[in-house]
């Protein structure tokens, strides 16, 4: 018997792939995705097969499964969370790279993915205006890269104290006090729980409303104790798009010999722009700084960027050796020196082909563009009577709440069920400062201000609905709307809470 991946074409199942993304990027596609867990389950959770099936069924049967399923954040009308739309020329690029199957380990396990880094490397810190002698790992986004910033800094900082945590470990070595909003994103707590430290470490500060540390909390809290300290600052909150100001913020690392880490996640490419650099100024006096490139600078996802000043901590904490990892004196730069993984895919090549097509006046001109349309966006839904713009406008994200908290939660979220029942913009609510709120994010790659225009026609149409049958109803508490799908399932509160929480 003839196995069924013989007959496998690999021409005909990549022109199938091609003609479909082709299609599928033309815009003509649901915005939302209308399935429920249960539909999507029998879709694609199926009886593993004895032979196999021919490739060009699979990847129709692939394509019919999850189309139901998707989520439209490549569409310029996709507010809901902070998500690039993967430029077509990344696009192009990873599907080279798949198509290459380049292992990005070693320089000389692929010479063209390690040389590609080093020239996105290069530009990096060039863009983002940060020390040109700081070193990059390529990792799937700003947690990991995070983590490899604060693995950097949880070495470096032990070894000021005289402590070597490679060679003794974590156990016995003094305590690391970590200065960190209590207002910071999950990903940074996640990052350094991972690295081994606990609630005892964090010095968790409070925030103002915009979510940002107060330097003055900074100093007398750090002036309270002793022994290594870490700083994590945030550049552009995930919900109000806030900066905490990074050169008081320096000062005091400086002074406290204290490692400083910036959270830039989509934040940082503010730096890329001339008119808005100002609101990361300070950026470039920290130690390390985590930044995605599947955001702003819409690389295909599982694209970011860890960036550290001391090369040599980075790669002390990312160290990894074996006989079988040939190295010459000849070779270029080795990719894996700067990651917590060996083998992975090679990212730089998709970065490598956005930025040449983009150029430093290209990323800048994305982020004021999405920055104006954003200002925009919320001037004319503060023109709303009874919603106002809870944050300050520094950059593309708006957080929306009522004049009057009463019936806050059902009036909101009744708004972007009522925005989504259109399915001609996503959005999405969030729970923050224990108030629920509609959270905007201006960040798609072709989102405009014809776009915004239209988001904030829909809003003022709906907005009177909604209050009219508050008022009909005179009730004191209304029930939260059900979030239902297209085929009568739901999504329960708890799940929305989630998801309103994803960067």
């Amino acid at each position: 018997m003839v196995h069924a991946l013989a007959h496998l074409a690999p021409s005909d199942v990549l022109t199938r792939a091609a003609a479909y993304a082709r299609d599928y990027r033309s815009g003509n596609h649901p915005i939302s995705p209308s399935a429920s867990s249960a539909a999507l389950r029998e879709r694609f959770c199926l009886p593993v097969t004895d032979d196999g099936l021919p490739g060009a069924r699979v990847i129709d049967e692939l394509i019919a499964a999850a189309e139901p399923g998707l989520v439209g954040n490549t569409s310029p009308n996709f507010y809901a969370w902070v998500m690039g739309a993967s430029d077509p020329v990344g696009v192009a690029a990873d599907w080279l790279t798949s198509a290459w199957g380049q292992n990005a380990a070693i320089y000389q396990s692929s010479p063209a993915a390690a040389t590609a880094e080093e020239a996105v490397e290069a530009w990096l810190l060039e863009l983002l205006d940060l020390p040109r002698d700081s070193s990059v790992g390529f990792v799937g986004g700003a947690t990991m890269a995070a983590f490899v910033g604060l693995a950097a800094a949880r070495g470096e900082v032990l070894r000021r104290g005289g402590y070597d945590i490679d060679a003794e470990g974590l156990q016995g070595a003094p305590k690391v006090h970590i200065f960190i909003s209590d207002d910071a994103h999950v990903t940074n707590y996640a990052a350094l729980r991972q690295l081994g430290f606990g609630e005892t470490n964090f010095h968790k500060l409070p925030s103002d409303g915009a979510g940002l540390l107060c330097p003055d909390d900074l100093a007398v809290a750090m002036a309270r104790v002793q022994g290594p300290k870490i700083i994590v600052a945030q550049a552009g909150h995930i919900n109000s798009g806030g900066f905490e100001p990074l050169a008081e913020i320096a000062a005091l690392a400086r002074l406290h010999d204290a490692w400083m880490h910036v959270d830039g996640a989509f934040g940082l490419w503010v730096r890329a722009s001339t008119t808005r650099k100002h609101l990361a100024m300070g950026a470039e006096l920290a130690d390390s700084w985590s930044v995605d490139g599947h955001k702003w600078l819409q690389l295909p996802y599982e694209s970011g960027f860890a960036i550290v000043r001391n090369k040599i901590a980075h790669q002390r904490a990312m160290q990894k050796s074996a006989g079988y990892l040939n190295a010459a004196e000849e070779d270029g730069r080795n990719p894996s020196a700067f990651t917590p993984g060996l083998s992975r895919r090679a990212q730089g090549f998709a970065a490598w082909a956005v930025l040449r097509r983009l150029g430093r006046n290209g990323v800048a001109t994305l982020v004021d563009r999405h920055c104006d349309a954003a200002s925009r966006l919320a001037r004319r839904i503060s023109r709303v009577g009874g919603l106002e713009v809870l944050n300050r406008m520094d950059l593309n994200q708006i957080v929306v709440g009522c004049h009057s908290l009463s019936n806050e939660s059902w009036k909101i979220t009744a708004l972007a069920e009522r925005l989504n029942a259109g399915r001609c913009v996503f959005v999405r609510t969030a729970l923050w400062k224990g108030r629920t709120v509609l959270r905007l994010s201006v960040i798609s790659q072709d989102s405009e201000a014809r776009h915004v225009e239209t988001l904030a026609e829909l809003i003022e149409g709906i907005w009177p609905e909604i209050e009219t049958e508050v008022e009909n109803m005179g009730a004191l508490t209304l029930p939260v709307s059900s979030g239902m799908f297209q085929d009568g399932s739901t999504l329960s509160d708890t799940a929305r809470f989630q998801a309103s929480t994803t960067k």
